[in-house]
Order: C-alpha cells, then sequence, then structure tokens
C-alpha cells in the first residue's frame, strides 16, 4: 500500500464560496481528494479535509498557496478567528505507510516551493519545527515579532504568512453556549486548556457567535487521551456552574471513528466519564 497522507487547510475566507470553490478545483487538478469542506462567517474561515499520496498532497498544498495569494487579501480582512496569513494553517498528517518524519518532510517542501513561487513566508510547527520554541502553533499566533522559518520577509504584504506543521490527527470541535456572556465563556476554554492547567492535549479558545450565543472552540490533539464526551460533559458543568446553558456541538471537518464508537459507548451507558 502506497504511503497516504492527509493535509488540513485553513483559508482566511469563509464568506465568499467562490473562492473556496477556487481552492477545491486547484486541489482536484493535483489528483488529491477533498473529502470535507466547512466555512463561517463569523471566523471569516474555511477549512478543508484533503487525502492523497505525498506528490498528490504536496502539489494541492502549493496550489493552494497560489489560490490564496491571488484571491485573499488580509489588509481587508476581518473575522472572529486569529490568523497570520490567507492561508494561514497547512498540517501534513500521516494517515497510512508513513509517519511524522515524512509528513515534516513534505512541510518543509512545501514552505520552500511557497516562497520561491509565491514570497509568501513560513513558520514550521509541531514535528515539522525546526526550532522547539515554535513546535505548539499559540506559540507561532502570540509572538507577532518573531521572523520566519522560510523566506527572508516578515510578511507578504497581502498573504501574510503560513504556519505549516506535521503533526497526527486532531479533532477540530465546537461547543456553543447561550447568553452573551463573553468573559464565562474565556473562563470555561482557560479552565479546559492544558497550557493553563486543564484537560491534556486540549486547545480551547473563546469567541461571540453573536448577541446571545458564545463558542467554545476545541482542537483535541489526542483524542485517546481527552474522548469528546469527557470534553463536552465537563464543559456542561463549567458552563451550569456560570449559568450558562449548552446550545449544541459542532464537528469541523473529520473525525476518527474510534472517537465516534468511544462517544457512543458512553452515551449509551457502556463507559463512564
Amino acid at each position: 500500500m502506497p504511503a497516504l497522507f492527509e493535509i488540513v487547510p485553513n483559508l482566511s475566507e469563509g464568506r465568499d464560496a467562490t473562492t473556496i470553490d477556487a481552492a477545491v478545483t486547484a486541489v482536484e487538478q493535483t489528483g488529491a481528494r477533498v473529502i470535507d469542506r466547512s466555512s463561517d462567517v463569523v471566523h471569516h474561515r474555511s477549512v478543508l479535509t484533503i487525502v492523497g499520496s505525498a506528490t498528490q498532497v504536496l502539489d494541492a498544498a502549493i496550489a493552494l498557496a497560489g489560490v490564496a495569494v491571488e484571491r485573499i487579501d488580509l489588509r481587508s480582512h476581518h473575522g472572529a478567528h486569529p490568523r497570520i496569513g490567507a492561508l494561514d494553517v497547512l498540517p501534513f498528517v500521516p494517515v497510512a505507510e508513513a509517519g511524522l518524519a515524512d509528513a515534516a518532510t513534505l512541510a518543509h517542501r512545501a514552505g520552500a516551493e511557497i516562497w520561491r513561487r509565491y514570497r509568501v513566508p513560513s513558520f514550521y510547527y509541531g514535528a515539522a519545527a525546526r526550532r522547539g520554541e515554535r513546535r505548539l502553533l499559540p506559540a507561532i499566533r502570540r509572538n507577532t515579532d518573531w521572523l520566519p522559518d522560510e523566506g527572508d520577509a516578515p510578511r507578504h504584504a497581502t498573504a501574510g504568512a503560513i504556519a505549516i506543521g506535521a503533526r497526527d490527527v486532531l479533532i477540530a470541535f465546537n461547543v456553543e453556549l447561550a447568553g452573551g456572556d463573553l468573559a464565562g465563556a474565556r473562563s470555561i476554554a482557560r479552565a479546559m486548556r492544558e497550557r493553563d492547567g486543564g484537560l491534556r492535549s486540549l486547545r480551547a479558545l473563546s469567541f461571540r457567535r453573536g448577541k446571545n450565543c458564545m463558542q467554545v472552540s476545541l482542537n483535541v490533539t489526542d483524542y485517546a487521551a481527552t474522548p469528546l464526551y469527557r470534553v463536552v460533559e465537563l464543559i456542561r458543568q463549567l458552563a451550569a456552574e456560570r449559568g450558562m446553558d449548552m446550545l449544541g456541538c459542532e464537528l469541523v471537518g473529520c473525525i476518527p471513528w474510534a472517537a465516534v464508537e468511544a462517544a457512543a459507548a458512553y452515551y449509551l451507558g457502556v463507559c463512564a466519564l
């Protein structure tokens, strides 16, 4: 069986469907497959899930960078989600017959070729990081004075920079809460995320979705260590303590079947929290 990879590019465009259509078309022309697309107008962001061989996902990543440079101008971009670039995040994920070292090699090749063609610089994170302090994506977002790992310009004038990484499968998952208490939602995100003493492998941010809706946005980087049902039920508990009701949950992109089975087992009473 040949090596199989996934890329999960995050584009800073969630309102213009024609731009995302153009991105999908560019990917499909490389032979890679788009197996999921998700856009959010409040975050002004779209996420694609793409699978293919090493050559296909590499070509798809470079093609997406071209679409982002051509069609997305960060100078006029306004959205709830933090960003450093038009093609904001570009992780390479090994799926079959490959490991993180292989994914990191592809990440570095993508960054070098994107710089050569489009003059968009890149930061490497995860298993692709060349500096220890850059392994975590949030650190790259926070340290706006860092110079890129690829390229000799801090930012492209309209397309910014790209965070290119190599990582294992993660689950992007949002929980929406009723009411207008942004401070309460922020305190829940802070209590949940690993770097502030919360759940292992969990990253969390909070956003205002509307006048009467808050969102806790989560990345579960190890779904075996931190199953989704535990995340949901702890947020439900923390929200209740703050007088907030949980409205529902949202999956962004794809999810491993094992994570679905674990959640089903819990809610069917087969396993405990």
